[in-house]
């Protein structure tokens, strides 16, 4: 019996990748093979992105790539709205759709790939959690899709629609069963993850029979009670996301938050029409740490929007100084076909983007070198995430995965990817640590 076998990228963010993850779930349940060439796929999935050009510009050289070594390919994604510009670039690709558009990528394999031979699902089996393409240890649990806002640099509403919550009960059914498989960290991911719940009115969902209403505070509490690392992202900064803080002080999740500011002037904030632009987002900070102190906070930025002066990024340097944030990272602005952006007046030359961006990350560094210097001498959990021989790779409670920073661990005894040890921390760098287990 011949098999049919898919080959898959996929491009983007973490959000992406769980779109990536169902697509592959299914075609597994439909009784594929996944290959990790070109050579042995019979049709190859580009998962593509199209947040800002220089992604879209990795998507389509990713679909000419497949093309070329392949020569049959379907294209999905976040790109996949811009369906005439691919197929004017690439008129041989096979089939184009949209993200979320599930239903069709896989018609298209059945129609372009078909099963040749018997499916049979009591030997092709397919792991309760589904195919995951992050390490076992791991996993992103996506809570909802879309997004409502309209940020000026932003085309992801256009592509991805409105926000639409899940319901409680359903991501509870799937976050306990990724940690039934082995996972020892839950990435609660979505577009605005603080706005969770909304268009349901934050309707009661069922879990185990028990009632769980579906707004962030009570998602929480509930995933908390699961007994794995719980990370928080894409958080927008409203009032009611001082009340999840103390379940960080309690240890019901990580005491970690990943906040896009984008920007520390308040006139660019309304510029880029960013929710929550006129709140006093510094006084949240202090309020988060004085509640929590042991909190670590993410974000990220743009240097160089339409009509940012110098005074303007002075005014950013000021609020970074002032903020003392544990992880940053920062974009330069680029021009996004679809954004309302693009028409702003006054756009600022590249080499003056190039000068902020320089300026703003060794600021940035300094605070981080600081901050990591300070935690030597300390003691803290790490979870394990890679082993070269005798050499293991791992994160703090204050480290996503592939975004921040690693500890680096020594140890006398044999550890496993996903193990949860005690760390001494010996030294620290600009972003990373180097510890030694704590024999307990």
């Amino acid at each position: 019996m011949t098999e049919a076998t898919v080959g898959f990228i996929s491009l983007g963010c973490p959000k992406a990748l769980v779109d990536s993850e169902r697509i592959l779930t299914q075609l597994r349940l439909d009784g594929y093979r996944i290959s990790d060439s070109y050579e042995d796929a019979e049709v190859v999935i580009v998962n593509t992105c199209g947040f800002i050009d220089s992604a879209r510009a990795e998507s389509l050289e990713a679909i000419g790539e497949a093309l070329s070594e392949n020569g049959r390919v379907i294209v999905t994604g976040c790109m996949g709205v811009d369906a005439e510009l691919i197929r004017k670039i690439h008129p041989q690709v096979l089939s184009v759709s949209g993200p979320q558009q599930y239903e069709q990528v896989v018609s298209a394999v059945h129609l372009h790939a078909p099963r040749t031979g018997k499916h049979d699902p009591f030997v092709d089996l397919v792991p309760p959690q589904g195919i995951k393409l992050t390490p076992r240890h791991y996993a992103y649990l996506k809570i909802s899709e879309g997004c409502n806002h309209k940020c000026s640099f932003c085309i992801i509403p256009s592509m991805r629609g409105k926000l639409v919550s899940r319901d409680a009960g359903d991501i509870m059914k799937e976050a306990e069963g990724l940690v039934r498989s082995g996972v020892k960290e839950l990435l609660v991911i979505s577009q605005d993850t603080s706005a969770y719940g909304v268009d349901l009115k934050y309707k009661t969902g069922f879990w185990n029979g028990k009632p769980v209403k579906s707004d962030l505070y009570h998602l929480c509490e509930a995933l908390g009670s699961l007994g794995v690392w719980v990370r928080l992202h894409y958080v927008y900064p409203y009032p009611h996301v001082d009340d999840i803080i103390p379940l960080m002080t309690e240890g019901k999740i990580l005491p970690y938050l990943d906040v896009p500011f984008q920007h520390g002037s308040t006139r660019i904030l309304k510029q880029m029409r960013r929710p929550a632009a006129t709140e006093n987002t510094l006084e949240h900070i202090q309020r988060w740490r004085q509640i929590c102190p042991d909190i670590t906070i993410r974000s990220t930025f743009i240097v160089g929007f339409p009509g940012e002066t110098d005074e303007d990024f002075e005014l950013l340097l000021d609020f970074l100084d002032e903020a003392q944030l544990d992880r940053v990272g920062c974009f330069q602005y680029s021009p996004v076909q679809g954004a309302s952006a693009n028409d702003l007046p006054d756009p600022v030359p590249e080499e003056v983007k190039e000068e902020r961006w320089h300026r703003f990350m060794q600021a940035q560094a300094d605070i981080s070198e600081q901050k990591l210097a300070d935690k030597v001498g300390k003691v803290m959990q790490v979870l394990i995430d890679e082993i070269d021989n005798n050499d293991y790779v791992a994160r703090s409670a204050a480290d996503a995965p592939e975004i921040d920073g690693n500890v680096f661990v020594s140890s006398d005894r044999s550890l496993a990817a996903g193990d949860i040890v005690t760390v001494k921390i010996d030294s620290a760098a600009e972003y990373d640590l180097w510890g030694t287990v704590v024999n307990q």
